[in-house]
């Protein structure tokens, strides 16, 4: 196999992991998609992977439904470095005022990708990922059920990720409101960032990244 073939699907195998292991509850597994200081950022969290990995399992034993799947990857490589950005989906269910919704949220997961030695062995693991917000849509569960929304609230939100910013408010986050979209100032400077960490830029951020307080 060629040998950049074979990195593709060695990165493209790191993601699929995320998914699967972060989904179905397999923390310890999960751990080994991250390098040491692998970075998150969600629409309710932005810190450390491993915060990260224990407030997923907090929120999973406690039957938060947050589920994902995947589609395509594309993966530039540059010697040690890669930035792959897969396409996916977020599925979260909730109460939205008295109403079980689901809402579904479409993007791509755009990952910052490094190859270390990790004991002995040289690993692509995730440094940063940051989830690009392109649209998303809110449902009743029940079909005959009619979610009474509270517009004024639903307008604060940005429109990649609206619904999902709306429910996820209603739980009780404080959800970050200048994430990625499709289109714009945000997501064009964090392809520069890509840029700037295929070229060799010692770290993933334009500067040093905030924490939020769970």
């Amino acid at each position: 196999m060629d040998k950049d073939m074979e990195q593709r699907l060695r990165i493209a195998e790191v993601v699929q992991n995320w998914a699967l292991w972060r989904d179905a509850g397999f923390w310890e597994r999960f751990a080994t998609v991250w390098h040491d200081d692998g970075w998150m950022s969600a629409t309710w969290f932005q810190g450390p992977a491993p915060k990260f990995i224990a407030i997923s399992k907090t929120g999973f034993e406690k039957g938060v439904s947050i589920l994902h799947f995947l589609g395509g990857s594309t993966i530039d490589i540059r010697g040690k470095r890669a930035i792959a950005q897969t396409k996916m989906t977020i599925n979260q269910r909730g109460i939205a005022d008295d109403t079980l919704v689901d809402v579904l949220c479409t993007g791509r997961f755009y990952d910052f990708f490094e190859l270390r030695e990790i004991n002995g062995v040289e690993e692509w693991r995730i440094v940063r990922r940051q989830p690009i917000y392109e649209k998303d849509r809110m449902d009743p569960v029940d079909p005959s059920a009619t979610p009474k929304l509270d517009g004024d609230l639903l307008a604060q939100f940005p429109k990649g990720y609206q619904h999902l910013a709306y429910l996820q408010t209603r739980l009780g986050f404080k959800v970050k409101r200048d994430m990625p979209e499709l289109t714009g100032p945000v997501v064009q400077a964090l392809y520069q960032r890509g840029e700037k960490w295929l070229a060799g830029d010692s770290s993933p951020f334009d500067e040093p990244p905030v924490e939020t307080v769970i």
